[in-house]
């Protein structure tokens, strides 16, 4: 943080630190850090592990598209009308929402309109400024890590966002289960051979955030399902009788689809 009194010159050195620039693979929280570590990324995953991403990836599964769309815009009825389409609506409402468990024991599944405040919000504002958005959850972690590397040039930047939730007055809390996510998500980057590696020098295109979330993943998931069931947005779900969503999110690698932002929706690869 900048001290009060620092000159210009200091301020914007210390802001252009941030952007994690040295580095291929770098990770950063919410919209303002998705800005500072998305200069010339080619792609932006988003990590929303409870529960954007992870109804995402079940609906893929299913075959069905996806249409992230803003929190709470009065104007998501018409625009599920017009790509005809289900519009999600809040876990508490009954039928299709922001919960897992309704998407993958729906009758039918086609078109989704899916609001979001935090992974589906990123998305769309990410969209706008990169070539390519992926939608990242502990389900498909593995399959997205391997398209990257499959798809994208070897020198390619991955710019990792983890979604974080919000505290009562909108302020960004960091959430675990969204680090242990993207942790698995670049565990698999490194796997897939993505940045390479050098005896004495490491996983070098890894940003120190970047290998701190994968040191994260490792320690977590031998006791995969409990760490996200007793995190604090687990025990808040569970608490309110969605325990069936965390153990969802908790389906390691049971997915092959990659979740990619294509012309506003995410649709089977």
């Amino acid at each position: 943080m900048n001290a009060t009194g620092t000159s210009p010159r200091h301020t914007y050195s210390a802001n252009a630190a941030h952007r994690q620039l040295p580095f291929t693979v770098r990770l950063e929280w919410g919209l303002e850090g998705a800005r500072s570590v998305a200069s010339g990324a080619d792609i932006a995953v988003v990590v929303d592990v409870l529960s954007f991403s992870t109804c995402v990836s079940v609906a893929l599964d299913r075959g069905a598209e996806v249409f992230p769309y803003r929190w709470r815009d009065t104007t998501a009825e018409d625009f599920a009308a017009r790509h005809h389409a289900q519009l999600a609506g809040p876990r508490n409402g009954g039928g299709l929402s922001l919960s897992p468990a309704s998407l993958r024991g729906a009758g039918s599944l086609e078109r989704v309109v899916l609001p979001s405040p935090n992974g589906s919000e990123l998305c769309l504002a990410l969209a706008k400024e990169m070539p390519l958005v992926a939608a990242v959850c502990l389900r498909n972690a593995a399959a997205t890590a391997e398209w990257v590397a499959a798809n994208l040039p070897a020198e390619a930047v991955v710019a990792v966002v983890a979604a974080g939730e919000r505290w009562p007055d909108g302020t960004l809390r960091p959430a675990v289960e969204d680090q242990i996510g993207a942790g698995a998500f670049i565990a698999g980057l490194a796997a897939a051979g993505k940045g390479g590696y050098e005896a004495g020098d490491g996983r070098h295109g890894y940003a120190p955030e970047a290998a701190a979330a994968m040191a994260v993943f490792e320690s977590a998931e031998p006791r995969l399902r409990e760490m996200l069931l007793h995190c604090s947005s687990g025990r808040e779900l569970s608490g309110a009788g969605y325990a069936e969503d965390v153990d969802i999110a908790a389906e390691l690698d049971d997915s092959d689809s990659a979740a990619i932002l294509r012309d506003g929706a995410f649709r089977p690869l």
